[in-house]
């Protein structure tokens, strides 16, 4: 059985309202990504990860939307991490393959995370991810340039970053006993020392973190709902 965690436990600090339950395309923001595993034939369960007041009205809401795979919303922890690992014990004991997505992630393809989890099922491990292709500079206190990154190798992360179960629970079991602090699934993964295949995502999959981001998530799902509808 193949799982998908989706964490929406964050707080919207740097977007200043509520993201998750933001509007995009007459739907909260949160159930939008939901929907895209939801949509996956790859995905058998989502466990949903929210704030512990969020439970009853995230769980009450992916009911409404007709989300029959979310088994479970459980409480998130104080940092990323820990959510994820709350999310681990409530997966059903069949589950061999876990998803890991960021709910603030709401434009990712059901077929994109349909490849992902084929190439997991194959190499353990794959996790999203851009190569960055921007000119990178180093910078002191001031914004005055100190020199240049070579950026031949260097990637951005993304989500969903999905793992063998028993590979993910012994990293995050690692992180914990280390009391350490990892900020997505590969770096886990690194300190376990489980090797991650890197799979280039070619959807506009943008975590919506500033009020900018939701506006342009806005006209891309339009422009994608417009494309299903040809």
């Amino acid at each position: 059985m193949r799982a998908a965690i989706v964490v929406a436990a964050g707080n919207s600090q740097r977007m200043g309202f509520d993201k998750l339950t933001a509007d995009l395309g007459g739907r909260p923001l949160f159930i939008r990504t939901l929907e895209r595993f939801e949509n996956c034939s790859e995905v058998d369960e989502i466990v949903l990860v929210a704030n512990e007041e969020r439970i009853k009205s995230f769980g009450n809401m992916a009911e409404e939307y007709g989300l029959k795979k979310v088994a479970a919303v459980v409480p998130g922890g104080a940092d990323r991490h820990l959510s994820v690992w709350n999310g681990l014990g409530a997966l059903g004991e069949g589950a061999d393959l876990v998803a890991v997505h960021d709910g603030a992630r709401p434009l990712i393809s059901s077929a994109t995370i349909s490849k992902a989890m084929l190439l997991a099922t194959k190499f353990g491990a794959v996790a999203l991810a851009a190569p960055v292709v921007e000119t990178l500079k180093k910078a002191d206190s001031d914004g005055l340039v100190t020199g240049s990154i070579d950026r031949s190798g260097l990637w951005t992360m993304q989500t969903p970053q999905i793992f063998r179960r028993d590979w993910l629970v012994a990293a995050y079991e690692l992180v914990l006993a280390r009391g350490a602090r990892v900020t997505d699934e590969t770096s886990a993964a690194e300190m376990a020392g489980f090797p991650v295949r890197l799979m280039h995502s070619e959807d506009w999959n943008l975590k919506v973190t500033y009020p900018s981001d939701l506006e342009l998530a806005r006209n891309l799902l339009s422009l994608d709902t417009t494309k299903i509808a040809t």
